[in-house]
């Protein structure tokens, strides 16, 4: 036998055995901690039900599961991180609506959020609403709708920077309505939340369980939710549909991934684990205490999250570049 022959039966050897090694580790999953990377800073939102989900998996795939916050660059430096580890079910991303679909049109990223990440489980979701001051002059949603169609550019909306959810769902809501506003961008939700009820600025598209202690206190109305049912954190306020204005649908929820390539035993290992959690009673109800829906069972596995992610970026992509919206140095 020649030499190119004896070359490709070691490279088959050598092939055979790294598959042995590969199936071996995937089936002693996991062996060791299990980091989950939060692509945001700590204390806010996303990190808290980060927490939550890997205190229960940890009791699940008996080894400990650390949240590590890799904020920047609107949640893209914790999602390179997790794209460019090794596909072994060790790193995981904890991702929203922001890092997971919006980022990847505003800024500029060499990773594909859909090719480069093996989806696990959609985790929670929630809807946005249209909150005011409290004096704005309006009585309700129809109302609103009608001063800022008679009031274009009169009105200002507050977000939470440019390319941001808020800014996103209030551009979506001019295309979809006719209304023109003047967006005012602020470095966090919080003091865009206080010069809303200082009475600084009129509106802001925010999310729902953000600023219902706020509407709950008396100190901004709450119009509308995005939603196609009411939210259960505010059943006494209406949705878009039900007030004469369809088809606006504004959604901020959070899955869980991995690295592409990930074995199938492993992602169907943690798949499991984070359905688990989310069965839980304790898991439920501090969910809820968040403001947080958990998808039906049947949203939660990962080809649902993964049709699910490809709708939202479908839709959202086209009006991210047709505004022309990109991160600023």
């Amino acid at each position: 036998m020649g030499k190119p022959f004896t070359r490709r039966l070691l490279a088959i050897a050598a092939f055979a055995l790294l598959a042995l090694v590969g199936n071996a580790a995937a089936q002693t999953y996991p062996s060791r901690v299990i980091t989950m990377v939060v692509p945001f800073p700590a204390g806010g939102g996303t990190t808290l039900l980060a927490r939550v989900v890997a205190e229960e998996m940890k009791a699940e795939l008996g080894q400990t599961v650390i949240v590590e916050n890799v904020p920047g660059a609107g949640g893209t430096i914790g999602v390179t991180k997790a794209a460019r580890a090794a596909p072994d079910g060790y790193t995981l991303l904890f991702g929203n609506w922001a890092s997971n679909v919006g980022s990847g049109a505003v800024y500029p990223v060499d990773y594909d959020l859909l090719k480069d990440f093996a989806p696990i489980a959609r985790i929670a979701d929630a809807p946005l609403w249209l909150v005011t001051r409290k004096d704005f002059p309006a009585k309700d949603l129809k109302e609103a709708m009608a001063w800022l169609k008679a009031n274009p550019d009169k009105a200002t909306a507050a977000t939470v920077g440019v390319g941001s959810a808020s800014h996103l769902c209030g551009i979506y809501l001019q295309n979809e309505t006719g209304i023109r506003v003047q967006f005012i961008p602020y470095h966090g939700g919080a003091p865009a939340m206080q010069d809303l009820i200082g009475g600084h600025v009129d509106m802001m598209c925010d999310f729902s369980a953000n600023s219902l202690p706020f509407y709950r206190a008396g100190q901004i109305k709450a119009f509308g939710v995005m939603a196609k049912h009411r939210w259960f954190g505010a059943p006494e306020v209406p949705t878009f549909e039900e007030m004469g204005v369809p088809g606006i649908y504004v959604s901020f929820w959070h899955g869980l991934w991995a690295p592409k390539d990930t074995p199938a035993n492993i992602i169907a290992k943690l798949n499991a684990a984070v359905v688990k959690t989310l069965a839980d009673p304790a898991v439920q109800k501090r969910f809820a205490g968040q403001g947080q829906e958990i998808p039906p069972r049947n949203q939660q596995t990962p080809e649902a999250l993964a049709a699910y992610q490809k709708v939202e970026i479908d839709k959202w992509w086209p009006i991210i570049k047709a505004a022309g919206i990109k991160a600023r140095d």
